[in-house]
């Protein structure tokens, strides 16, 4: 098992700020403490990211999500393709699609291949809103990752993406072949 010991090459945290990171002791598995220090940073840059958007958008970090994904489908999507892309209920995606409608932001049309769904688009109103708000969100997510150089960011990237990549063959219940 690797502990934390020598492998905690990092400074140490303030008290007041490593909020997760506190569930650990100094004998915990250095995987653990990867994991919680993982979910502290999502966390805090979550955090930021929703209070920005809503001190200088009056917008959720949810509308904000939900525009990205119809950003990406020009042609539109389905309720229920959306409800999947944001991994969120058939509810909430309604309550969001009329909200937005009411806004002037996207459009909710029969679907032409199933006239039992509902085709959900961006409108040149909302495609103008999002792009803004867009452009600004990547200049904040480069701020709050700016204290690591480039070379350490694309490390991390790198890393990740190995962890992410192995995953998938991790969690598979047992006896399940790949």
């Amino acid at each position: 098992m690797q502990r934390a010991g020598r492998h905690d090459l990092a400074p140490p945290l303030d008290a007041q700020r490593i909020g997760l990171e506190a569930r650990t002791g100094p004998d915990d598995h250095l995987s653990l403490k990867l994991w919680l220090r993982l979910l502290a940073c999502s966390t805090d840059i979550e955090t930021e990211i929703r209070r920005r958007l809503r001190a200088g958008h009056g917008m959720t970090l949810a509308r904000f999500d939900y525009l990205a994904q119809l950003e990406r489908q020009p042609e539109g999507l389905r309720m229920s393709a959306l409800s999947r892309c944001l991994m969120v209920t058939g509810g909430n995606v309604t309550g969001l699609t009329t909200e937005l409608e009411k806004a002037g932001w996207v459009r909710r049309d029969a679907d032409p291949g199933d006239r039992r769904s509902w085709r959900v688009t961006l409108t040149p109103a909302g495609r103008k809103i999002f792009h803004t708000v867009a452009a600004e969100h990547e200049r904040w997510v480069v701020e709050l990752l700016g204290g690591i150089g480039d070379d350490e960011r694309l490390q991390l990237f790198r890393l990740l993406g190995r962890l992410r990549t192995q995953l998938p063959a991790r969690h598979r219940p047992q006896g399940q072949a790949a």
